[in-house]
């Protein structure tokens, strides 16, 4: 079993500013979260909102079982943080920069492009335990602000920083890719989202690429690929 890279019970709030404690003041990007999340929604008001949809939405049929991989989503973020805090502290910085960038960008998208889709289905053909939490999310998570979606986007993220990351195996790197894209699906096929949601997440996604890896990878080909002497 591995050991983990830093012993969190030495940890006390008096030794948070101290080199070997001092990533976990990014936690509070998750503040930044719930307060931008809570400002946008009551301060913006549906009908200030442009709706947003596509043709290709009116194809995706509406599925209640993706809403298990989306409700996965969560549990996906907070194991990766988990594992990243325990066994790679580089790894666990870059994910929440990475989720700390996309969340600001999109706020500020919010607030200039107020969105909203108007996708979900009025009724549910069916009567079970997944349209029933398709409809419980319905009622927490309103449909505004909505482009680009932050559940691709941190997918994305997700996806990309355990793809960076030395000693996983390719398998398990696969899977955690292949969960990551059907949860961007899922965002479509329960109806959370446009398919143009998804679209406007990945110029947001490579912005945080490339201010959080662009230039380490740049020099790393470069010297990967420069001749010997």
């Amino acid at each position: 079993m591995k050991k983990p890279v830093v012993d969190y019970r030495k940890f006390r709030l008096s030794k948070l500013h101290d080199p070997e404690f001092s990533h976990l003041k990014l936690l509070l990007g998750w503040v930044l979260y719930f307060l931008s999340y809570f400002l946008t929604e009551r301060l913006i008001p549906p009908e200030r909102c442009h709706v947003v949809h596509c043709a290709l939405d009116d194809r995706i049929p509406f599925c209640e079982y993706f809403v298990i991989p989306y409700v996965f989503w969560y549990l996906l973020i907070v194991g990766s943080l988990l594992y990243f805090l325990l066994y790679s502290v580089e790894s666990f910085k870059n994910l929440q920069k990475y989720i700390i960038i996309t969340q600001i960008v999109a706020t500020v998208i919010y607030i200039v492009f107020p969105s909203r889709q108007d996708l979900r289905p009025e009724t549910f053909a069916s009567d079970n335990v997944f349209t029933q939490l398709v409809g419980f999310l319905y009622a927490m998570d309103t449909n505004t602000n909505v482009c680009p979606s932050l559940h691709c986007a941190y997918s994305i993220g997700i996806a990309s920083v355990w793809l960076k990351e030395r000693g996983v195996p390719r398998g398990i790197k696969a899977a955690i890719t292949a969960a990551c894209v059907v949860i961007c699906m899922s965002t479509a096929f329960i109806k959370q989202h446009s398919v143009l949601d998804f679209v406007a997440a990945l110029p947001v996604c490579l912005l945080a690429e490339l201010l959080l890896f662009g230039k380490s990878h740049y020099f790393r080909r470069r010297k990967a690929g420069a001749p010997s002497r």
